[in-house]
């Protein structure tokens, strides 16, 4: 198909050699043989009047233009995805959909792993592909690389709709021979004490929980940083060490490890955990259906 003389199949394939940097590699993803594939690449030069990617090397660097025309190319065809994944209607029971979801491990833990026991039992041949967050959630969202985006209220795109989906509570874990979490913690113990805490991906991200410290003038004292929720209990057992992690994931841990918990020794606020969706997917059935029964994963881990 041509569009004011452009045949909209380069963009797929300019979308491939941005990702790819290679000629070769693009072929192989797009079925393409290496000479098709390399003869896409001078259609588009010609077309945009610019090199678009120049050989440095062994690898494919974009110039300036084709870095600017990419991200409008990516939006272009994210859309073009959501439409045509977007059926007329939708029946969870028959529906072989793949949602893609992007989550934090503690979420995978404590939520996703009874939807997807809900989606066993009520819609069989769903699929459910589970991203971790990192630094580009908003544009995978606005791109169309994932369906849903589940995090903290705070950090959500402010010009997508997004659900409420529950409210989460932080408590103080540590192993239960701990004499300090079992002997009736105190705001001071608190301080005092060594913790675990954890920074999420590469940009080594604050939590919310100590985000909400730093607001109230306070600091923990880190012993270990780790890049994950699900790693904390392994730096618990057997020493004098505390986290503070949300409820539902320390329930979930504690069967698995000798762990026990407490509230936070001084008034502490509550996560607000959101859902957040494309704007264009706001009468999507599918995602509708989904989040629905995302909302009732919550509340049966509540």
């Amino acid at each position: 198909m041509r569009f004011k003389e452009l045949d909209l199949n380069l963009l797929v394939v300019f979308d491939s050699l941005m990702e790819t940097r290679s000629v070769t590699r693009t072929g192989e993803r797009l079925s393409l043989t290496q000479p098709a594939a390399s003869a896409a690449l001078r259609r588009l030069r010609t077309y945009f009047g610019d090199p678009m990617l120049v050989q440095v090397g062994k690898r494919m660097h974009p110039t300036p233009f084709a870095e600017a025309l990419y991200p409008q190319i990516q939006r272009a065809l994210g859309q073009v995805q959501q439409a045509i994944a977007t059926p007329a209607g939708f029946d969870a029971a028959t529906s072989s959909r793949r949602f893609r979801i992007n989550a934090s491990d503690y979420v995978m833990v404590a939520v996703l792993v009874e939807l997807a026991a809900r989606l066993r039992q009520h819609a069989p041949a769903i699929q459910l592909e589970v991203q971790l967050p990192s630094e580009t959630n908003a544009e995978d969202l606005e791109n169309g690389r994932i369906d849903l985006l589940i995090a903290p209220e705070q950090l959500l795109a402010p010009w997508h709709p997004s659900d409420f989906l529950y409210e989460e509570e932080q408590v103080v874990v540590g192993w239960n021979g701990n004499p300090v979490i079992t002997g009736g913690l105190t705001e001071d113990q608190f301080f005092a004490a060594g913790h675990v805490g954890v920074a999420l991906g590469a940009r080594r991200a604050t939590t919310f929980a100590d985000t909400q410290l730093t607001r109230m003038g306070r600091q923990r004292r880190i012993e270990i940083e780790v890049g994950s929720f699900a790693s904390v209990p392994w730096f618990l057992q057997g020493t004098d060490r505390l986290a503070v992690l949300h409820k539902r994931l320390v329930r979930v841990m504690m069967p698995q490890f000798d762990l026990t918990f407490v509230p936070m020794p001084f008034p502490f606020p509550r996560l607000r955990e959101m859902v957040q969706f494309h704007e264009s997917r706001r009468d999507d059935a599918g995602l509708a259906w989904l989040r629905d029964q995302l909302r009732q994963s919550a509340l049966a881990t509540a």
